[in-house]
Order: structure tokens, then sequence, then C-alpha cells
């Protein structure tokens, strides 16, 4: 059965850090909805009420082009390996960037990644545990290093320009926000 808190108790921080993959869900009144995994150790928990994971560089940023324009986020986390649960981080979202004034100690957060190109924020509104009953057990073997090391073959300049090409909008062709410029 669901239930429904205001805030991340101590268990629940402790089911998070312990899992490998969260998955990201936003969307905006019309167009298409945003479900993206998320892994590599980018999950950090800032408070009970504020969470947040280094975003890298990929081929979509519909995550900030819907925070953007509308600020809801979901944040989902699933038992794989243990006994059964799904929780959800429901709440408005913000993006730090690295010409953010914060970016610094937000960035300090995270083990430095190739390719990171913003912080997605997650200011916690409620916080819903069910049960997983349905979830299959799947066994952990380790993170893939494909992204990064795409990332690393790019370079910092190659990293710019492709996000100048390929980030600014959102498959939906709303704007991301990102300022990025071809070098």
């Amino acid at each position: 059965m669901a239930k429904f808190y205001p805030a991340l108790s101590d268990t629940l921080m402790d089911f998070i850090r312990a899992q490998h993959l969260f998955f990201t869900a936003s969307a905006t009144a019309t167009g298409r909805i945003n479900l993206s995994p998320k892994g590599l150790q980018t999950f950090s928990i800032l408070s009970p009420t504020q969470v947040a994971y280094l975003d890298l560089t990929g081929s979509g940023i519909e995550t900030a082009a819907h925070l953007k324009s509308d600020g809801r986020l979901t944040l989902m986390f699933c038992s794989f390996e243990d006994a059964p649960l799904i929780l959800r981080l429901y709440g408005k979202g913000s993006c730090v960037r690295p010409e953010d004034a914060n970016w610094d100690h937000m960035y300090r957060l995270f083990p430095p990644i190739s390719g990171a190109r913003q912080i997605i924020i997650l200011d916690i509104d409620s916080v819903q545990t069910s049960c997983g009953f349905g979830i299959p057990r799947y066994t952990y073997c380790g993170e893939r290093d494909d992204l990064v090391t795409w990332a690393i073959k790019k370079g910092d300049a190659g990293l710019r320009q492709y996000r100048a090409e390929k980030n600014r909008l959102s498959i939906d062709g709303l704007p991301s926000g990102l300022k990025e410029e071809s070098p």
C-alpha cells in the first residue's frame, strides 16, 4: 500500500544510497513526457527535503527544458536486489550550471565525471513509498563507462560544440536554458 511522507527519513536516505540506478520523469502541459534512467554515482542527498544529481552531456536535454517551462520533477528508485520497495520523490526542480555562482560548491558533492553539464536540484514536496512486489530481482554487475569514455574522447571543446548543437532545445523544441556556445 502506498504511503506519503513530507520528507526523507534516515531509512529512506539509506535506501537511496544503496541504489545504483534511479529514474527521472518530467513534462510540460503539452509535448512528450520524459523518463530517463540515471546511474554512475551521480546522486546526492542534500537534506531530507532536497536532493541533487549530476546531469551528464547526452543526446537530449529534456529535463532542463521541462524544468525551465514547468518545474515539476519526479525521481524514482526501485529495489532490485533486496526487500521490494519503490520510492518516488515529487517536487520542483532547478538547474545549476558551470556559469552559476554556486556551481563549484555543488559540483564538489559529486565524484568528478567527464561530461558534466549541469546539476539538477529537486526541492521535495512529498515522498511516496509503495510495495514493489511486482519488480523483478536483478543482480548489479557494474557501471557502464561508455558515456564517460565518449565525453573524454570529445574533450572540452568537443563537448561544448556538441551541447551547442544538440542540447539547446528539447526534442519538442523547448529551450533548455543551456548557454553553451560553439568554441
